[in-house]
């Protein structure tokens, strides 16, 4: 039979022009005055450092300064060298004008993060508060606000606390301050409050998805509809379905989703979810959501899978914060940090030890990276009624304002949660128990289709579905080489074992011919961290912490992970360096220096040693762009070796091939790519070039300048200045001998001073951000910036073995 052309009749058009009306009302919801608006309020803030629980006194003080959030007043007191922090209440103030008030619709603040504990007072009354910190929440302001300009005042206190976690006992500050951004919120009375999207089913052939939308309605208005629409990534849309609103949720599934296109983490896959609440056929709210189609497994005392596939876990973990403004990052800060770790070629980050700002969530589910989000309930034991109350309550906050992402895999319960105790009989096990599994049910409940979690707290292991024990080879107890051991160990003791935390310290610039691995000291054959490091030797205490040996570390351990079939994988900690008040004598003070990026996020040697094995972009890294200056006997040959994903490598010295060699998985160190190079004095110039399988080449340029002569004993200081391109100054300290040659084996602190003409970049935490640092090989250098008075730059730098040199730079 023929097709017959079809004929637009009087109905079809009707039903054309409401479909078309309906699109219009949909398109035009942003302009809608009914329509729900998010306007970022950070800027132009007033700052108090006053810890008066009195508003008024507030009020009337006079030393208010202005600033923009986000902020934290101890973005420089935590890494500065003198001992503890601010442990305190400040305010903030803010004129907030809004223009015209809808008496239909109700007003909000929206703040992401506020560490610890906030009140909220607008215009002279408090309108609400929220106890924790690192976790969003929302102050109904409706019934406090006038039009035009509104006082809002906010108390943010971060005093010592034992009833809220985490623990002060943990290794990282708690920032105070409103550390992330805030919002103002409007939305129409009868809205939707919040839509929980689940995947009940999914394989490569077909899906569903289950949106669960909760409305507020107020008024018990009969007249309301929730019109739901999937799009794929592609923004073409897949399914939508319209019902009526008569309960406060509504419940809407879509079925039989052919061939669904997957979020994994090499296409991260996000489809969209739009919910458009009506009223009489007129848009009133709606909100935008994403969602991934995945589906995961903990195979028993094996690996994980992702959409049935195998995936080793390649992870990380990430402190949030950064030199200069401690947990107060922009959100450009933020995502720098995740490409980083993605470009490195990371599938997982745990998140430590606390849930994250909003940007981190949806930097993952974009860049395909999977998380295990934390509660911070690290150290300090179990606590009383109230603290067991509020742990839970940032429990369900934790679950439910996170719960759409698809990156999150996994709720972590806590962290190493029986250490050092809090409260009297805070360590036993018994109640411990009692309330994880009490947590555990919560997540649960809250959320059937994750997994929960738990690093090195054994007692609890069967609690949870997912266990981390504690292994740091190489670091805090035994050899790295007992790796193997130790995860085969823990793969037939713990159903679903996954291995958190592993590494140690690196001091950018440090190097050593020959790196202290504690052999015929230190028990090779332990791998777990004691509690109290006083009685034990390990690598931590006697090592060099050059980044050698931490290269020498990882290389072994990726070696391990990447060549065992059955291994679920492994996380490393940390990606950054980040500041501690546990860690005054290190090398850089305050500063844990696990991170294989700096606190300025440069990465470090160790970075490298990850991208060769994980990254897919080719690349090719000679070790070490920070050992320049080396020594040693003549016609000695070096083993030197090259970080490279690259199938084909050959080495270049002064421009003779030292060979050509193929990247091979079972050889360590470096994948097989080592070759030994005869040093001649003075300038040796060094060129890797790499071939990949499809032909593309890379390279990579190092020059090392050679000496024969070991240094004597140091004996003076040599200073120097370098101008940057932002117009500061590198200043840099040398530790010489009386030959004038650079001591590469000094390594005690040395104290810069900028006693005119600018000021130090100090209290940073970074290799060139601290007054106090150790050298690194006999060298180290501060930044400087000059006061703009065009006057000389006078600077000294002493420490116990020179009493000091000075240094005056005429501004260029």
């Amino acid at each position: 039979m023929k097709n017959r052309p079809y004929h637009y009749n009087s109905l079809s058009i009707f039903a054309l022009f409401i479909v078309f009306q309906f699109c219009l009302n949909i398109g035009f919801a942003q302009n809608n005055s009914a329509m729900r608006t998010k306007t970022n309020i950070n800027d132009n803030w007033l700052y108090l450092e006053n810890h008066t629980s009195n508003l008024n006194e507030a009020k009337n003080a006079v030393n208010w300064t202005s600033l923009n959030l986000p902020h934290t007043w101890n973005a420089e007191d935590a890494t500065d060298l003198n001992p503890g922090y601010r442990r305190d209440a400040s305010w903030y103030q803010k004129k907030l004008n809004i223009a015209q008030i809808d008496k239909n619709k109700r007003y909000f603040l929206y703040f992401e993060g506020s560490n610890v504990t906030t009140k909220v007072y607008v215009n002279g009354k408090e309108a609400g508060g929220h106890i924790g910190g690192y976790i969003g929440f929302t102050i109904d302001i409706t019934n406090f606000i006038n039009e035009g300009n509104n006082d809002i005042f906010v108390r943010v206190d971060n005093s010592y606390d034992i009833e809220i976690i985490p623990s002060q006992k943990s290794d990282f500050f708690i920032y105070g301050g409103i550390t992330r951004d805030v919002w103002l919120l409007s939305q129409y009375k009868n809205r939707i409050d919040n839509l929980k999207i689940t995947t009940p089913e999914v394989s490569a052939k077909k899906a569903s998805v289950q949106i669960l939308a909760s409305t507020i309605n107020p008024e018990n208005n009969t007249d309301l509809s929730l019109t739901v629409i999937l799009k794929n990534p592609k923004g073409k849309k897949v399914a939508s379905k319209t019902i009526s609103v008569s309960d406060k949720t509504s419940n809407i599934t879509f079925e039989n989703i052919k061939n669904p296109e997957l979020w994994d983490t090499d296409n991260p896959n996000l489809y969209s979810v739009t919910a458009i609440l009506s009223e009489k056929n007129q848009i009133k709210d709606s909100v935008n959501e994403k969602v991934g189609f995945r589906w995961f497994e903990f195979k028993d005392h094996g690996p994980f899978f992702l959409n049935g596939k195998r995936l080793l876990i390649r992870g990380t973990h990430r402190h949030e914060e950064q030199a200069g403004v401690g947990a107060a990052m922009t959100n450009e800060q933020h995502w720098a940090d995740m490409k980083s770790i993605k470009n490195m070629g990371a599938n997982f980050v745990r998140l430590a030890h606390y849930p994250q700002d909003p940007e981190i969530y949806k930097a993952c589910d974009e860049l395909g990276l999977l998380v295990w989000d934390e509660l911070p309930w690290c150290r300090g034991g179990i606590g009383d009624e109230l603290w067991q109350t509020n742990t839970k309550n940032m429990l369900a906050e934790i679950i439910n304002q996170n719960y759409n992402h698809p990156s999150i895999i996994i709720w972590s319960l806590g962290n190493e949660m029986n250490w050092l105790p809090d409260f009297p009989d805070g360590d036993n096990t018994e109640k411990t128990n009692v309330f994880l599994t009490e947590l555990n049910d919560i997540a649960h409940k809250l959320d059937p289709n994750r997994k929960t979690a738990i690093r090195k707290y054994y007692e609890g292991s069967q609690i949870v579905d997912v266990f981390s024990p504690s292994i740091w080879s190489g670091w805090y107890s035994g050899s790295y080489k007992s790796y193997q051991k130790a995860i085969n160990v823990y793969k037939k003791e713990y159903k679903h074992f996954i291995h958190a935390e592993y590494g140690g310290d690196s001091h950018v610039g440090r190097h050593s011919e020959n790196p202290v691995t504690g052999e015929n000291v230190i028990k090779a054959e332990g791998w777990e961290e004691a509690i109290v490091q006083t009685k034990v030797a390990n690598i931590a205490q006697i090592g060099d912490w050059s980044e050698n040996y931490i290269v020498d570390l990882f290389d072994w351990h990726l070696h391990i992970s990447e060549n065992d079939p059955t291994f679920v994988g492994n996380v490393q900690w940390a990606f950054k360096d980040f500041a501690t008040p546990l860690r005054p004598e290190d090398d850089i003070p305050y500063m844990n220096q696990k991170g294989l990026v700096d606190r300025n996020g440069i990465p470090k040697d160790a970075y490298y040693v990850f991208k060769s094995y994980w990254s897919k972009e080719p690349f090719t890294y000679i070790e070490s762009h920070t050992w320049t200056e080396r020594q040693g006997p003549e016609n000695t040959p070096r083993t030197l070796s090259v970080f490279s994903n690259c199938e084909k490598v050959t080495l270049y010295h002064d421009g003779k091939s030292l060979g050509e060699k193929t990247r091979n998985l079972a050889l360590y160190p470096a994948n097989g790519l080592t070759w030994d190079v005869n040093f001649k004095k003075g300038e040796n110039i060094l060129i890797a070039i790499g071939k990949n399988k499809e032909g593309k080449t890379v390279s990579d340029t190092l020059k090392v300048n050679y000496r024969f002569n070991k240094n004597d004993t140091a004996t003076s200081l040599q200073l120097s200045s370098e101008k940057l391109k932002n117009g500061n100054y590198l200043v840099t300290a040398i530790a010489i001998d009386n030959n004038n040659l650079r001591c590469l084996d000094y390594e005690e602190s040395v104290y810069f001073q900028c006693l005119k003409g600018g000021k130090t970049m100090k209290n940073q935490g970074t290799p060139t951000g601290s007054e106090s640092i150790r050298m690194a090989n006999g060298k180290a250098s501060i930044e400087v910036v000059p006061d703009g008075s065009g006057l000389p730059i006078e600077m000294t730098a002493l420490n116990q073995s020179f009493k000091g040199e000075y240094l005056k730079i005429i501004p260029q």
